[in-house]
């Protein structure tokens, strides 16, 4: 299984538009500081699939020498997590998409010209795609009312991916998750920064330390860090391009 955070900026991307902070003018310098939105790229010996579908897709994509897609999980409506999808457009039709019928359901009202094929799924419920097993869970994302995140699975190796939340993640999904081999979390802010939907990095940690994961990289990253060379000092920051491999080589 191959783990890639295609993108690690949370709703406007690093660098800002209009912004002059320091993590923005060293993000327009090509360096880590520059982050594209939310998506996760998923692969095994027998397909690829995406965790969200951000508007910069394409762009993630090409950089990733990706061809095709196997299939694409939403873990909720938001505009940053689904709305690259449109860039499959005369490159790839009725690509499988799940998701929680809602979800799908919001989503697909906009994107239904790609005619992809819906498969509705719960959460708890594991399904198995290109190989690797998928569990939906809940998360605590205001005001979407259903919002999840997602574990894969393959053999003895688990990840998961917290998807958007914040830190009071309900209890049936915290016994779902625990152990995890790599934890993907949402950590949209420095604990500096004052953050309502999402996690702040004290937060992420405080979570990574309950389940006992063995590694934590923190995603969903807003310009309030510092540049990134300057901010891994202190946190285990994703960034674009950053690649996970299991079993480990």
């Amino acid at each position: 299984m191959k783990i890639t955070l295609l993108g690690t900026g949370d709703a406007t991307g690093t660098p800002v538009i209009g912004c002059n902070c320091p993590t923005c003018q060293d993000a327009l310098k090509g360096t880590k500081s520059q982050r594209t939105r939310f998506a996760v790229l998923v692969e095994s010996s027998q397909g690829t699939v995406l965790i969200d579908s951000g508007p910069d897709l394409r762009y993630q994509l090409l950089k990733a020498g990706t061809r095709h897609i196997d299939g694409v999980i939403w873990t909720h409506g938001h505009y940053d997590h689904f709305a690259g999808f449109a860039e499959f457009h005369r490159v790839q039709y009725n690509v499988d998409v799940y998701g929680l019928p809602e979800t799908l359901e919001y989503i697909l009202d906009y994107l239904q010209f790609l005619h992809p094929k819906k498969h509705e799924r719960e959460m708890y419920e594991p399904f198995n795609l290109i190989g690797l097993e998928f569990t939906l869970f809940e998360v605590v994302h205001p005001p979407v009312k259903k919002s999840i995140g997602v574990m894969i699975r393959e053999g003895d190796t688990k990840v998961v991916i917290t998807g958007d939340t914040q830190r009071g993640i309900p209890q049936k999904s915290i016994d779902l998750i625990m152990e995890p081999d790599l934890l993907i979390a949402d950590a949209i802010v420095p604990p500096t920064v004052e953050v309502k939907k999402h996690m702040n990095t004290d937060e992420a940690f405080d979570l990574a330390n309950e389940i006992g994961a063995k590694e934590v990289i923190f995603t969903h990253l807003s310009h309030f860090f510092a540049p990134h060379e300057e901010a891994i000092k202190e946190y285990p920051l994703g960034y674009d391009g950053l690649v996970f491999e299991f079993p480990v080589k």
